[in-house]
């Protein structure tokens, strides 16, 4: 499933009735340990301490069709008055959110993440590698001087610029439970590429990382392959990707290399001129003929097969042969 499906199932997914589900899997302890390692733990007594105020943020965007300070008077998050009077003013609930800030949410999504997709995937192995999937999307912003300005706007060729601006994002997903490990995003004129290289440092050693052909580029795999320990990657070849092969590895199956362009290079002086991978041809009825690129060129170890099934259980079903 690709992650623009993955998100608009979510946005889709009727709103709960109140964060009972989350407040059993989200520690206490970890909202704690967000705010103090990012200095916006609540000091002086509040009507809406800190802690209460990252509930808030989760319950908005549980809740996305209300305002925030419907979300806060819903989930009773304001603390009570010594006389029991109203919950906090609307001024105060939006300066509340202000002054939290966005770090520990960061922080808490990493630990979220950690807890969650990347468990899952290491308790969920191929042949000893842990399963992710990086995809790509885009998706719309308030249209605002600021979001303009930053996000920017995205080119629909003769239909002009789009109506609202745009946000691209890349996500680092665990495979087989489709929970995001991490995610990068920004402006629209940056390409995936950019934001993709950012997520390797979130990939662990002895893992294996399934992305689609928009990612087959030196500049985006090398780095991911050589920065950690056993870490690999499979992409289907482009129609127009060239190799030269180096040693037949079996049937349709063969040890291949392939030339790092000048201006990967020119971007990148630490890439090399050529590097190496695994070509495994395939054809399944109905579809034409495709190739899978890898770094898993040890054919004993990491059968065909079964690294052709993988890539097919990645997509579960395959919109792109």
């Amino acid at each position: 499933m690709r992650l623009a499906e993955s998100l608009d199932e979510v946005a889709a997914f009727p709103e709960p009735r109140d964060l009972s589900q989350f407040q059993k899997n989200i520690d206490p302890e970890w909202i704690e340990n967000a705010l103090l390692a990012t200095g916006t733990a609540t000091i002086r007594k509040r009507r809406l301490p800190s802690p209460r105020v990252i509930w808030l943020v989760i319950g908005m965007a549980l809740f996305r069709n209300k305002a925030i300070t419907e979300v806060a008077k819903s989930l009773d998050l304001a603390m009570p008055t010594p006389t029991g009077g109203p919950t906090a003013a609307r001024s105060a609930i939006s300066q509340a959110r202000g002054r939290v800030g966005e770090e520990p949410l960061a922080w808490l999504f990493v630990r979220c993440a950690q807890e969650w997709a990347h468990k899952s995937a290491d308790g969920d192995r191929w042949r000893g590698l842990a399963l992710y999937a990086v995809d790509g999307t885009t998706f719309r912003v308030p249209d605002s001087v600021e979001n303009r300005e930053h996000f920017g706007l995205g080119n629909s060729g003769h239909r002009g610029t789009s109506g609202y601006p745009l946000v691209r994002l890349a996500a680092l997903m665990a495979v087989r439970s489709h929970l995001i490990a991490n995610a990068c995003f920004g402006p629209y004129s940056k390409g995936e590429h950019t934001y993709a290289v950012q997520l390797w440092g979130s990939v662990p050693d002895n893992s294996l990382a399934i992305v689609d052909k928009g990612f087959l580029a030196a500049g985006v795999l090398i780095p991911l392959q050589g920065s950690g320990k056993n870490r690999h990657w499979l992409v289907p070849a482009k129609s127009n990707t060239k190799w030269r092969r180096i040693k037949r590895l079996g049937k349709d199956d063969e040890l291949v290399e392939m030339n790092v362009s000048k201006a990967a290079r020119r971007k990148d002086p630490a890439l090399p001129e050529t590097w190496m991978a695994r070509a495994i041809r395939y054809q399944r009825k109905g579809f034409r003929p495709r190739t899978l690129l890898t770094s898993l060129t040890d054919a004993e170890k990491y059968p065909a097969a079964e690294i052709i099934a993988l890539y097919h259980e990645r997509w579960e079903i395959d919109r792109h042969a």
